[in-house]
């Protein structure tokens, strides 16, 4: 893992960053497998994309409907004790999806995933920002995204190998195990009553949210987060499935695929988030990133064309002979640059959030709008560009994904370049 100018790998040395490192590990990993799992549902049970787009869209429902009383609750309660709730949580999602037997279990599944994933990203985001310090907080929430990054590299390979060889079972029960590493983990390391424990009166309720938004910083962010979830969801649900059911790509090549992504992603966010500590201008790391984003996902349907310019060839991975198909190539080419585009716009985004948040005392209520932006887009977009791909072909489906993107990247920098973050706002009230 880089070390960031000398800070990342320091970061370890923290009990508590440790612990919470973990959640994202835990989460991650578990995202990274399941997102491979789903393509191998989708194959057996024959699915079209609308019904493909479900898997997405009843992840995000269920986000979108809990994320603000959420945002509430670790505004003003303990976050450590939602931590362990959503660890919990998770183990039992995966004795779930050890069970299904039929399209609509994967569904419902889905959707107690995505309450799962819920608790540990808004409550493991917060509490990250908000007990970094706050000259280094840029590189907190890079280095624990960054462990986000390596832990979803490890899902897709490792992931991708035990489903190939061992089934759902042993992977599922591998998932827990590591699960319940990180319960441990956050009980007995995470100090008791992490965050602000801001007034209830003033946390995360509609006047706070109305302040929020009456900012034009926030406003951008949010107008950004919605068309980027729209694309960028619909991304991250049909590359697993398109490799698999219109290529025939093992799991293991549909996680190696994954890994272009998040392998480049891993290296440069904690680097990338300590530049945006010294440089400034978060705004720009975001559009560029992105823009970056977009142009990934526009190369993907081209794997339509990669036999006439790649060679299919046999690899040993962990044993396994598999032979990469021509489509490999540009499917992992696509999806390293938007990993590199992630890592150029995500600690970026975070850090502008959070600091919005600070000037109200409501950081958990600022990432609930940040969530709330992208739940939306996640709910609405994977079901409406699967229903596209059945409609049309994979270039429209992947084109229009790629093209809400741009549109968002654009509004944003617009409405941000209006009324850029202040500096030293005192909170609300004062």
């Amino acid at each position: 893992m880089s070390d960031g100018s000398g800070g990342s790998l320091r970061l370890f040395g923290n009990a508590e960053f440790v612990a919470l490192a973990g959640t994202a590990f835990a989460r991650s990993q578990a995202y990274s497998t399941i997102a491979i799992a789903l393509a191998l549902y989708a194959d057996e049970f024959a699915t079209s994309g609308t019904v493909e787009g479900l898997f997405g869209t009843a992840f995000a429902l269920i986000q979108l409907i809990i994320v603000l009383p959420l945002g509430r609750k670790i505004d003003t309660g303990n976050a450590k004790r939602y931590l362990l709730v959503g660890l919990a949580l998770n183990v039992a999602v995966f004795v779930g999806f050890a069970m299904v037997e039929t399209v609509s279990h994967v569904v419902i599944m889905r959707v107690f995933q995505g309450l799962g994933a819920s608790l540990l990203w808004i409550t493991g985001s917060t509490v990250v920002g908000e007990i970094s310090p706050d000259a280094e907080r840029g590189q907190w929430l890079g280095t624990y995204n960054q462990v986000g990054a390596f832990s979803s590299l490890a899902g897709d390979l490792v992931g991708g190998i035990l489903l190939a060889t061992s089934g759902f079972a042993l992977t599922y029960s591998v998932l827990s195990g590591v699960t319940l590493l990180a319960f441990v983990g956050v009980y007995f390391f995470l100090r008791d009553d992490p965050g602000g424990q801001a007034d209830p009166e003033d946390a995360t309720g509609v006047e706070t949210l109305r302040l929020l938004l009456g900012r034009a910083a926030i406003r951008a962010l949010v107008v950004f987060r919605l068309g980027l979830s729209f694309g960028k969801m619909a991304v991250i649900l049909f590359l697993p499935i398109y490799a698999r059911t219109r290529f025939g790509m093992s799991p293991v090549l549909v996680g190696g695929i994954l890994a272009g992504g998040k392998l480049t992603k891993s290296l440069t966010q904690g680097i990338v988030g300590s530049y945006t500590d010294k440089l400034g201008h978060k705004h720009v790391f975001v559009f560029v990133g992105a823009v970056l984003y977009a142009v990934g996902a526009a190369i993907i349907p081209f794997a339509e064309y990669a036999a006439s310019y790649f060679a299919p060839f046999t690899v040993t991975v962990a044993g396994l002979s598999t032979t990469l198909a021509p489509a490999f190539f540009p499917l992992f080419g696509a999806f390293a640059v938007c990993g590199v585009a992630d890592s150029l716009r995500l600690p970026a985004s975070m850090a502008l959030f959070v600091e919005e948040g600070e000037h109200f005392d409501a950081v958990a209520g600022s990432m609930s709008l940040r969530s709330i932006a992208w739940k939306v887009g996640q709910v609405v977009g994977p079901v409406s560009v699967g229903a596209l791909w059945d409609a049309t072909s994979v270039f429209a489906a992947f084109f229009t994904a790629s093209a809400f993107i741009v549109v968002a990247a654009l509004a944003f920098f617009g409405l941000y370049t209006v009324e850029p973050a202040p500096q030293g706002v005192a909170p609300a009230g004062d």
